[in-house]
């Protein structure tokens, strides 16, 4: 029984790793997010992504839509009505794989 228990938690825990982000904590996905979040959005945008920032508003929760038109091609989506009306944020094409990531980390701080 105590074989079968840990044979059991073993592939729960290979396929917990091998699946898609969760945006959950722990999740790779989240802690790449937040790397690349503390080392780039923070010259604007608050440590904390649910406070507002010099420069940027605080954007936890943020669509991936709104992260992927904002970071990459500094622009709104359709329909958005953004926090602030300032056209400051640069556009970081680099970014374009971090976007999932990003947006995986945004979303567990909202939780």
């Amino acid at each position: 029984m105590k074989l079968a228990m840990i044979a059991v938690v073993t592939l729960l825990g290979f396929a917990t790793a091998c699946s898609e982000s969760t945006g959950i904590p722990g999740d790779p996905a989240v802690a790449r997010g937040r790397h690349v979040y503390l080392g780039i959005c923070t010259a604007c945008h608050n440590a904390d992504p649910a406070k507002d920032g010099a420069a940027g508003p605080a954007i936890t929760g943020s669509s991936r839509e709104l992260l992927e038109a904002r970071v990459l091609r500094g622009e709104y989506p359709p329909g958005y009505a953004p926090k602030r009306p300032s056209q400051m944020m640069p556009r970081f094409p680099q970014l374009e794989a971090e976007i999932d990531a990003l947006h995986a980390f945004l979303n567990a701080q909202a939780r």
